[in-house]
C-alpha cells in the first residue's frame, strides 16, 4: 500500500494593500490602530441626482507609481489599476525577485466583478445617433456610431483582465485564473491557489481581489438592491455594522494581494512569513436572506473551513473578521449563522468589521478585510470596529469597540456573504 500523500502547509509571504485608509500596509495598519476612517462625500463624480452622496474614495492614488508604461492605462479601468497596484506593493513584501522562482511554477489567481464602464466612453456615439438636431436614432448606432468607441474599450470592462496584467508583468507562466464571485470572490481565489499549490502545479500564486463602486450606475444599483446609508450629515458614521441604528452600507473601492506559497518553498529562499492558511470553505444559501435558509451557506462554509484547520473548538479562535455589510438583514443573517456555527460561543469570540472604516467594495472587499486579519496576527492586535454604540439585541456577539484589542490566540477566522447567499471562510494563523 503507497504511502498517504502529506498535506502541504500553505503560507502568506506578501501583504500588498490599496484602500481609502492607505496604500500600502503600513499606512493601512495605522489607520486601523486609531480608527481612522476612510468614508466621506462623494467627491470624483458630480452627485447631486445620486441616491447616495457618501463614498470611501481613494484620493491619493497614482496608477503611474506601479505600473511598468502609462500606455497600459488605456485599457485599465479603476478596478484593473487598484489590483495591479496591489500586486506590485504585494510582490515587493515578499522580495520574490524573478530568479527565485521557475516563472512556469508561479501563477495567478484574481477575484473581480463587473467593471463598471462611465458614461463618458460612449457618449460620442450615442451623440452619434441623433446628430443633426435629429431624435435619438437606434439604428444608427450598428450602422456607424460605434465605430466612435475606442478599439480597445472592451478590455477595459473584463473581468479577467487583472489577472492578465498581474501575470504578464511578473512573468507567471503558471496556473491563472478569475473569480466572479462578488464579495466572496477573495476566499475562493486563495482556495483556488491553494488547490494549485496542494497538486503540484505551483510552487507559488499571486492572489488578490479588486473593486470599485465608485460609478453611478454601480451607486444607483446598490440603492435599490442592496441599501445604502442615509447619513449624508454624518459620512464618518455612517457605516455602521451590527448596531442597532444601522441604516445600509456605503460604495467604496479598495484592492489586496497576496504572494502565497509553499511552505518549504518560503522557507528555503528565507522568506518572512505572516501566517500559515489553515484551511478554507465555501457554501451557498440558495436563497439570499429572504427566509429562513438565510446563512446556511455561511455556516456550511465555516464548518468546512474550521474541519480543514483542525480546530474544533471556539477557543481556537482569536478573532472573527466579520463581513458585516451594515444592513439590517444582511448584519441579521450573519450573526445567527454564528450562533448557528459556535452556538453560545457566539457571544464570547472578538469580532471585527472592518467594513466601517472603508465601506464595501464588491470583489475586494474581502481582501481588504483579510489584510487586516493577516496584519492584527502579525502585531497582536485587533482594530475596533467603528460605529458601533448601541447593541442590536438580535446580533448577539461580541463586536469590538471604543478601542484595539489585544489578541490571546493567534488564530482568525475572516468571513464573506454575497447578498445572494454565496459564502466562503478561511482561517490563519500566525506562523
Amino acid at each position: 500500500m503507497s504511502e498517504p500523500v502529506q498535506k502541504r502547509r500553505i503560507v502568506i509571504t506578501g501583504v500588498g494593500v490599496v484602500s481609502p485608509i492607505g496604500i500600502g500596509k503600513s499606512a493601512f495598519w495605522q489607520s486601523l490602530t486609531v480608527g481612522r476612517s476612510g468614508i466621506g462625500r462623494l467627491l470624483s463624480i458630480p452627485s447631486g441626482n445620486l441616491p447616495s452622496k457618501l463614498a470611501a474614495e481613494i484620493r491619493d492614488f497614482d496608477p503611474l507609481r506601479y505600473l511598468p508604461e502609462k500606455k497600459y492605462l488605456k485599457v485599465m479601468s479603476r478596478d484593473i489599476q487598484l489590483g495591479v497596484a496591489s500586486a506590485a506593493l504585494a510582490m515587493s513584501d515578499a522580495d520574490l525577485e524573478r530568479d527565485d522562482i521557475d516563472p512556469d511554477r508561479l501563477g495567478v489567481v484574481f477575484g473581480s466583478g463587473r467593471m463598471s464602464t462611465t458614461p463618458q466612453e460612449l457618449a460620442e456615439a450615442v451623440r452619434a445617433c441623433s446628430e443633426g438636431g435629429e431624435e435619438f436614432q437606434p439604428t444608427r448606432w450598428g450602422e456607424d456610431a460605434m465605430g466612435r468607441i475606442a478599439p480597445l474599450w472592451l478590455l477595459r470592462q473584463l473581468p479577467n483582465m487583472p489577472a492578465c496584467h498581474v501575470s504578464i508583468e511578473y512573468n507567471a507562466r503558471g496556473p491563472n485564473n478569475t473569480i466572479t464571485s462578488r464579495d466572496s470572490s477573495a476566499i475562493l481565489a486563495i482556495n483556488e491557489a491553494i488547490c494549485c499549490i496542494e497538486r503540484g502545479a505551483a510552487d507559488a500564486m499571486i492572489v488578490g481581489a479588486c473593486g470599485s463602486n465608485i460609478q453611478p450606475l454601480d451607486i444607483a444599483k446598490m440603492s435599490l438592491f442592496e441599501g445604502l446609508s442615509r447619513r449624508t450629515d454624518d459620512p464618518e458614521h455612517a457605516c455602521r455594522p451590527f448596531d442597532f441604528d444601522r441604516d445600509g452600507t456605503i460604495v467604496g473601492e479598495g484592492a489586496a494581494t497576496f504572494v502565497v506559497e509553499d511552505y518549504e518553498s518560503a522557507v528555503r529562499r528565507g522568506a518572512d512569513i505572516y501566517c500559515e492558511i489553515l484551511g478554507t470553505g465555501s457554501g451557498h444559501d440558495g436563497s439570499g436572506f429572504a427566509n429562513e435558509a438565510g446563512g446556511t451557506g455561511l455556516v456550511r462554509a465555516m464548518s468546512q473551513a474550521m474541519k480543514r484547520a483542525g480546530i474544533s473548538s471556539a477557543s481556537e479562535l482569536g478573532h472573527i473578521n466579520a463581513h458585516g455589510k451594515s444592513t439590517q438583514s444582511d448584519d441579521l443573517v450573519e450573526s445567527r449563522a454564528y450562533h448557528r456555527m459556535f452556538g453560545d460561543d457566539a457571544e464570547r469570540i472578538p469580532v471585527t468589521a472592518l467594513k466601517s472604516y472603508f465601506g464595501h467594495c464588491d470583489a475586494g472587499s474581502g481582501a481588504v478585510e483579510l489584510a487586516g486579519s493577516v496584519l492584527a496576527l502579525r502585531y497582536g492586535e485587533l482594530p475596533m470596529t467603528l460605529n458601533y454604540e448601541v447593541p442590536d439585541p438580535r446580533c448577539r456577539i461580541n463586536v469590538v469597540h471604543d478601542e484595539p484589542l489585544r489578541l490571546r490566540t493567534r488564530s482568525a477566522l475572516s468571513v464573506n456573504r454575497t447578498n445572494i447567499g454565496q459564502s466562503a471562510a478561511i482561517v490563519v494563523r500566525a506562523v
